[in-house]
């Protein structure tokens, strides 16, 4: 489908970030049960139910811009150039770093603790498939920073800006549903400084691809270890 070529009024709004985020949880409650019905390997039910709220995380956005408004290049800032990339790892190398203190920080109060995400490449490593461990290792430094953005930093952001928040507001509130959206009490306050840095690069460089990039650089390092099959390590 092809973005309009002239701007028109863009009827989207909040209630499509309801529908982004609603649907990807149903989604995600739904494939599981489903797939544990059908006694589904283990292998299925980690990538596939991993795989499956992505359908509504980037799946709504993209259509309801291209449908009700002028695309996600206009509308949700979904572009790319040298200098957005330059400045999205600069931003995940921060983001990595405030990642760190944060987990120091949470480890220091609640003990060592891990990440759904990391018990899920923890049962793949068991069965011994470097594949299937190749394939989750993808999902989490690429499929997850592009679905993810396009909802929060994408969708919900530019839906705030559209109402009138103001920037640093709307960083704050997207990073807050980010933290929470990921249903892992220990891991708020990691998501949140993350989701933070994420939502200043976004604000800065007013580029939705800029902040896809250091979603990817957050994840990369975890990404590296769950395909090598290392024990211990979250994203």
């Amino acid at each position: 489908m092809v973005e309009n070529s002239q701007p028109v009024h863009q009827r989207w709004g909040l209630w499509d970030v309801v529908i982004t985020l609603g649907g990807a949880l149903v989604l995600a409650v739904t494939s599981a049960f489903v797939l544990a019905a059908l006694a589904a390997p283990l292998a299925w039910q980690i990538l596939i139910g991993g795989t499956m709220p992505w359908v509504a995380l980037a799946g709504w956005p993209l259509y309801c811009t291209w449908v009700r408004g002028n695309g996600p290049r206009i509308d949700l800032k979904l572009q790319l150039t040298w200098p957005d990339a330059g400045w999205g790892a600069v931003g995940g190398a921060a983001a990595l770093l405030v990642a760190l203190v944060a987990s120091a920080i949470t480890a220091a109060i609640f003990g060592d603790f891990t990440s759904l995400a990391g018990d899920l490449a923890g049962e793949l490593a068991d069965l011994g498939n470097a594949w299937l461990l190749l394939a989750f290792g993808l999902m989490v430094v690429i499929g997850a920073p592009i679905a993810e953005e396009l909802a929060f930093r994408g969708l919900f952001y530019a839906a705030l800006r559209r109402r009138g928040v103001g920037p640093v507001l709307t960083v704050v509130i997207t990073a807050v549903a980010f933290a929470l959206f990921h249903l892992e009490p220990t891991r708020i306050g990691v998501l949140l400084g993350v989701g933070l840095v994420l939502g200043v690069v976004r604000w800065r460089t007013d580029s939705l691809g800029a902040a896809m990039v250091a979603h990817g650089v957050v994840n990369a390092p975890a990404a590296l270890f769950i395909t090598l099959g290392l024990p211990g390590v979250t994203p």
